[in-house]
């Protein structure tokens, strides 16, 4: 017997009712601001018609004060799974059409499903976060909502990649959530995220803000380092999404998807040799030395615009996934402060989670000195970074450019804090200090009783150099595996990623460690 043509009826009739998420009016006017719905999102992110909707008519009667009985399709949140460049991934996505995207408890229940099946299926979760913060009428539940998601964010943290798009408002708790996730990218439009907003700041320290300088996409990924990724709007953020999932692997128990070039080219690459000025002063921008040694130059930076003075992110070397953290000449001279500390030291750790080899390339003249920085932190900042690399078991390749010198010198991956290879140009300098500095110290004396001082303290650091900085003197006690010409580099790169993909390092049992917060 022929199924009842009514039951198939009130189906359809009931997914067109729960596809729906608010008026045309409402829908036409998010176009105008260049936004997408919330299923209009997931089905940009997605292979068409491969997402698997989780809970479409899951929805909550809230007859609380100020609602009414009202009904809430899908309650305000879309969750599911679909397919990503072949790959399956998880998607939810707050719909800010119904009910302002407000989280109560079953929109919480259907987030927390979805992450509990990502975990338990190895497949990274992408989050589109515009939710106008906890639903009020629901009280103690939607604050218990909120701590269910966090507790599973921190659950699946370094078990599967978590990637956070705020494409509209992230307020107060909601701002947590995505902070816990390993990536965040914010479109430009429509998208703030605060835990207080100017009126709460200023009815509480008297303080007159706007939300741009608190809550904008580039408040956040240029002073308080919160976002990683700014979007133009969410088709671009989208683009980000697949491109940052291109470099990393569906979970922790996975390699990252490598590509290896059946050979590897073991050409020289002149570009090297042209891009380091002669004079040891003139800086150099580093996303030179990148580009000549990833393939095809493409590079995905994280974190672009914070903490300028290093740069990390994503690329391949002969098909070899890799994550790049390189010291910046062109600002402040490459030093480490507090900010470019904890943006390495957290990279790094990323990458240690998910099995990624990382290239470290050096030019750093030190910590940066200063009395903000000491009494903000430094010791604790920097020490971040030396955890980071010393607890970090993938293979780690460094290959010195110019200045190593001091702490900062080790703190950039040196063969003492694990460094699998070190190669080194016949430009480095590897000290405890400049050379300029450590004559002055330690040659004071001669320079002053000197008949021409000048010419003698010149003397001393060209001899300093030479005898005591010297990538050779490094080499002559194994502090480095190797002295190249900078032409060589992509090549003696590509042949030590190739050769420590093997790798295997244990380490004492224990929980984890004690990294310096």
């Amino acid at each position: 017997m022929p199924i009842d043509e009514k039951l198939l009826h009130d189906l359809d009739e009931r997914r067109a009712n729960a596809l729906v998420s608010g008026a045309p009016a409402k829908v036409e006017e998010r176009h105008d601001k260049r936004l997408l719905t919330a299923r209009e999102r997931v089905d940009s992110l997605f292979q068409p018609g491969s997402f698997q909707e989780f809970g479409m008519f899951a929805e909550h009667q809230c007859t609380n004060f100020g609602m009414g009985e009202k009904k809430l399709p899908a309650d305000g949140v879309i969750t599911g799974v679909g397919l990503l460049e072949g790959r399956p991934v998880a998607a939810f996505s707050q719909d800010f059409l119904v009910a302002g995207g407000s989280l109560g408890r079953v929109h919480a229940q259907k987030i927390c499903d979805l992450m509990d099946y990502a975990q338990r299926a190895g497949v990274p979760i992408i989050a589109f976060n515009d939710s106008g913060g906890a639903r009020i009428q629901e009280g103690v539940l939607s604050l218990a909502g909120y701590g269910q998601v966090f507790f599973r964010n921190v659950l699946l943290s370094g078990v599967v990649p978590q990637i956070a798009v705020i494409a509209g408002p992230c307020a107060g708790g909601a701002a947590y959530s995505p902070a816990l996730m390993d990536f965040l990218i914010m479109t430009k439009t429509g998208a703030s995220m605060f835990i207080c907003g100017p009126e709460v700041i200023k009815a509480a320290t008297g303080q007159v803000t706007t939300m741009d300088e608190i809550g904008s996409a580039a408040a956040h990924a240029t002073v308080s380092g919160n976002v990683h990724f700014v979007a133009n709007d969410d088709g671009h953020a989208i683009e980000i999404v697949g491109k940052l999932l291109s470099f990393l692997p569906a979970n922790n128990l996975v390699d990252p998807p490598h590509r290896p070039t059946p050979e590897l080219d073991l050409s020289d690459v002149p570009a090297f040799e042209d891009i380091i000025p002669a004079d040891p002063k003139k800086p150099f921008d580093v996303h030179h030395v990148i580009e000549a040694l990833v393939d095809d130059a493409d590079f995905l930076e994280v974190h672009m615009e914070w903490a300028k003075s290093i740069v990390v992110g994503f690329a391949r070397i002969q098909g070899i996934v890799t994550g790049i953290v390189a010291n910046q000449p062109m600002v402040r001279s490459g030093t480490l402060d507090i900010d470019s500390s904890d943006k390495a030291a957290r990279f790094i750790r990323f990458c240690n989670l998910y099995s990624i080899p990382i290239v470290t390339l050096v030019d750093v003249p030190g910590f940066m000195p200063g009395v903000a920085q000491e009494r903000g932190g430094i010791i604790r900042h920097g020490a971040k970074m030396l955890f980071a690399y010393a607890a970090a078991t993938v293979p780690k390749i460094t290959v010195i450019m110019r200045k190593a010198y001091g702490g900062a010198y080790l703190a950039m991956c040196s063969r003492d804090l694990g460094a699998d290879m070190v190669f080194a140009w016949p430009t480095a300098e590897i000290a405890v200090m400049g050379a300029e500095g450590a004559v002055k110290i330690v040659f004071r004396r001669e320079i002053k009783d000197a008949a021409d001082p000048a010419k003698e303290e010149a003397a001393l650091v060209k001899k300093y150099r030479e005898e005591f900085a010297s990538p050779y003197q490094a080499a002559a006690n194994a502090q480095i595996t190797d002295v190249i010409r900078p032409a060589h580099t992509r090549a003696a790169v590509a042949m030590a990623l190739r050769n420590t993909l093997s790798k295997r390092e244990t380490r004492p049992p224990k929980k984890h460690g004690n990294i310096p917060m």
